[in-house]
């Protein structure tokens, strides 16, 4: 028991004597972020540096966050004229979308690494959430999902628009609702492989309940919903929503973020199509490609605009 307490204090002492010296490194560090390329990271320094230490790619340790055993290759590092800006070049691209841990060995005087994370602000990773799911991956001209009620009800633009909102609404609820049995059911409990199970029961809820309303408050919507209504229960955007919540652990406003962002680009993608397809019935088109079969080609020509998209980077 004594040689325990000893061995605590000890460890102690060693922090406490550390501290001023990890605080010593840690202040060279005046900023840092992801760089222009996939594969870079730029690091400011407080002061000067010694260009040989900074420029040596044996004192650096760079590691995601979450794989902390996995080392990331590193190529060569950069140092500017004015010795404060040190460029990291990678041999592969950088997960930007999550955080980065950096130590850099031998920077002071008293040899301490100075060690920090590399990561984008939290709200631009949050809209990169949403415009990613609302344009870049697009799950209906991108992913391809939820075909069956995107070409049902893309007629008009008033049904179009009726369903993209009421759409939206039932994925962001079910989305929150799926987050929260998942983080607190679901993985405590050792329960994941009955997510399917209890996402689709969510989102028929939700549905349910939207039904009812629609029902009361706007019969003509209800009526020109139809049976489409019913089948947003088994639209596999619904369902994927949350299954890509709890495959990359996202939190309750990412979660969020990624439902509305899924939502919203359901809704652009009807409202496109449906005000393609009304002018579509004054154009002189050949009767055997009317209806459906110019639909999917005016959908595929959509998917082709919206691959444009591919690769944008915000934040």
């Amino acid at each position: 028991m004594k040689t325990s307490t000893m061995k605590r204090i000890v460890l102690l002492l060693a922090v406490v004597l550390a501290l001023p010296v990890l605080a010593q490194a840690q202040e060279l560090i005046a900023g840092k972020s992801f760089g222009k390329a996939k594969n870079e990271i730029v690091v400011t320094f407080a002061g000067d540096v010694d260009r040989a230490t900074v420029e040596n790619p044996a004192n650096y340790r760079v590691y995601e966050e979450q794989d902390p055993d996995i080392k990331l290759d590193l190529v060569r590092v950069a140092l500017a004229p004015d010795q404060k800006t040190a460029t990291l070049t990678f041999k592969e691209p950088l997960n930007t979308r999550v955080p980065h841990v950096v130590s850099i060995s031998h920077l002071s005087e008293s040899g301490a690494a100075a060690t920090f994370k590399v990561m984008k602000p939290y709200l631009g990773y949050l809209f990169s959430i949403l415009v990613s799911a609302l344009l870049i991956n697009n799950f209906v001209f991108t992913k391809y999902l939820g075909l069956c009620v995107f070409f049902g009800t893309s007629k008009r633009k008033d049904t179009a628009k009726g369903m993209g909102f009421t759409f939206t609404m039932v994925m962001v609820v079910s989305a929150i609702m799926s987050w929260f049995f998942y983080q607190f059911i679901l993985k405590p409990y050792g329960l994941n492989f009955l997510q399917i199970v209890v996402f689709i029961g969510l989102v028929s809820l939700t549905v349910q309940a939207v039904d009812t309303v629609l029902r009361k408050v706007n019969p003509a919507l209800f009526n020109a919903f139809g049976v489409y209504l019913v089948l947003v229960i088994a639209n596999c955007v619904i369902i994927a929503v949350p299954l890509i919540l709890a495959d990359n652990e996202y939190n309750f406003l990412e979660s969020f973020m990624l439902a509305l962002g899924a939502g919203g680009g359901f809704l652009l993608a009807l409202y496109l199509m449906s005000s393609v397809r009304e002018r579509m019935e004054l154009a002189n088109i050949p009767a055997t490609f009317k209806g459906v079969p110019i639909a999917f080609i005016v959908a595929g020509q959509f998917a082709l605009a919206f691959l444009g998209f591919s690769g944008l980077t915000l934040f």
